[in-house]
């Protein structure tokens, strides 16, 4: 093995381990917060196109939850926050958690 490949190793190695563990986010079900107002969650915070908006939505009224996005755990924690106090705001319940993936 030559000195330049086992650079190259050691180069793999540092920029795996400074890759972030990434987070769900998941919206869960509830029998108050509207359709609509999920796909536009979806669009507004997770920037989702109408079609994968109103797919994801359909797994959260179905399976009592859909993933809306994955992300390194701060901006997941943020955007879980602020879609909380989004719905709250508009009177929803509609809560989020953040799960490691």
């Amino acid at each position: 093995m030559s000195v330049g490949a086992r650079h190259d190793e050691d180069s793999d190695v540092l920029t795996r381990a400074k890759k972030p563990k990434l987070y769900k986010v998941i919206l869960l079900n509830d029998n108050y917060t509207t359709m609509e107002f999920v796909v536009y969650v979806l669009q507004k915070y997770f920037q989702k196109g109408e079609h994968e908006a109103r797919k994801i939505m359909l797994d959260v009224h179905n399976n009592g939850s859909g993933v809306a996005g994955v992300y390194p755990r701060e901006i997941a924690e943020t955007k879980s926050k602020q879609v909380m106090a989004h719905a709250e705001q508009e009177g929803f319940p509609l809560a989020c958690k953040t799960e490691p993936e």
